[in-house]
């Protein structure tokens, strides 16, 4: 089996969709050896905020020396970018060997599952002194929660995501989310939860530890990223957005409370070396081309309030699944751009064609353009540009990662 014939054969699982219960990895894994019982863990749950924690996570222990495992999904640049230790990618053969080690047991499972059963084997294998272990989908019925008690157990911001499977009411969503929960486990949450959350995080946990937002000062935000003080250290993040300080705090609390000795120095250059595609990511200066994520109303609410800097002169770019709330998000940010280009996310077949989502968009934006495809975006809103006018791209990470090399190529050519 080579690469190509692994992810062929892990994509022909997609067909099985997503079918929560811990029933088929824990056989899967039974089969294989439990490699996850060896391991430690910080497990990291929530609606956002999850990737960018678990790449500030990594980065930390890997400054204190440590062989840090790093689990994430999905994937922006490369399908390996969601099995990592200390910021390589698995090596290709290894995945084709794990891969057919694991077709051979014969036990279905659906891709997730597989690719989680993957990550495990290889991290075992690698004698990781810690994983970062991302939740796919909401957190009690997920793949990943077949692990043991954790280090600690991490509940980022919450909000409506995924609502036909995790419910329709954020008690329930937290409810879901606090799965990964374990009896004596340390719990981290991010400090700004709606009410509803933090009053259930608080009725699934009897070690809660909250950030004091009292000891935080912010001394400035931009494009660069931002940097505040906290409990009277300094810290910088890469990581643009006001929201993403409130994910550092997260993170300074989770290894605070993790029992794993990291040194101040090491904490603070581990939080300033993080970077994550698509998280605000600056693709050009002049004009200003940023792509993000965004595709839900709190991902919405993040990128929004980096938007009102800009004074409705954005050009969005625009692609998302048509299983989000495709209204919400673009009622919280189209009021801050003067044109807006739909496109149609080919590569899912959630999507939403750039049609439908012009239909909404137009309702919050007089002007609205369907672009034919990637290229035609990107060439549109360069010229509704003007290379002044800042551009944003966003919707959805399967956009992200499907338009980011050719905006890299198309403003560095």
């Amino acid at each position: 089996m080579n690469y190509d014939d692994a992810l062929n054969y892990i994509h022909s699982l997609l067909v099985f969709g997503s079918q929560p219960g811990l029933e088929r990895i824990t056989e899967l894994l039974c089969k294989l050896g439990n490699p996850q019982d060896e391991l430690k863990y910080i497990h990291v749950a929530g609606t956002n905020g999850k990737g960018s924690a678990c790449n500030m996570l990594c980065e930390v222990y890997k400054k204190a020396g440590l062989k840090v495992g790093l689990y994430t999904s999905p994937y922006i640049v490369d399908f390996r970018e969601r099995i990592q230790i200390n910021g390589e990618y698995i090596p290709k053969k290894d995945l084709c060997r794990l891969c057919e080690q694991i077709k051979d047991t014969d036990v279905f499972v659906t891709e997730f599952e597989f690719i989680t059963a993957l990550a495990f084997l290889w991290f075992k294998e690698q004698n990781c002194d810690i994983v970062i272990l991302e939740v796919g989908l909401g957190g009690r019925f997920d793949a990943t929660n077949v692990i043991k008690k954790p280090l600690c157990s991490v509940i980022m911001k919450i909000d409506f995501d995924h609502t036909a499977i995790l419910g329709n009411t954020i008690s329930e969503i937290t409810m879901e989310k606090c799965g990964i929960i374990k009896d004596g486990s340390k719990v981290i949450s991010y400090p700004l939860q709606n009410k509803e959350a933090f009053d259930e995080i608080k009725n699934h946990s009897e070690n809660l530890v909250l950030p004091d937002t009292s000891e935080l000062s912010v001394i400035s935000t931009s494009i660069e990223g931002n940097t505040f003080i906290y409990k009277g250290e300094k810290y910088k993040t890469r990581l643009v957005g006001i929201h993403q300080v409130y994910n550092a705090v997260t993170v300074i609390e989770t290894v605070n409370s993790a029992g794993i000795p990291v040194s101040k120095s090491q904490l603070i250059d581990g939080l300033a070396s993080a970077v994550v595609p698509a998280r605000l990511e600056l693709m050009s200066i002049k004009p200003l081309v940023l792509l993000d994520g965004a595709h839900n109303p709190n991902g919405a609410d993040a990128l929004s309030s980096f938007m009102e800097n800009y004074n409705r002169q954005i050009v969005a770019v625009v692609g998302m699944m048509a299983d989000k709330n495709c209204e919400a998000v673009l009622k919280k940010v189209l009021k801050y751009c003067s044109c807006v280009i739909t496109v149609t996310v080919n590569e899912n077949p959630r999507t939403l064609s750039a049609g439908d989502l012009a239909d909404i968009a137009k309702k919050y934006c007089d002007d609205v353009v369907t672009a034919r495809d990637y290229d035609n975006a990107i060439t549109l809103a360069s010229e509704k540009s003007k290379g002044e006018n800042p551009i944003f791209v966003f919707g959805s990470l399967y956009l992200a990662s499907a338009i980011r090399e050719k905006l890299k190529n198309f403003y560095n050519s």
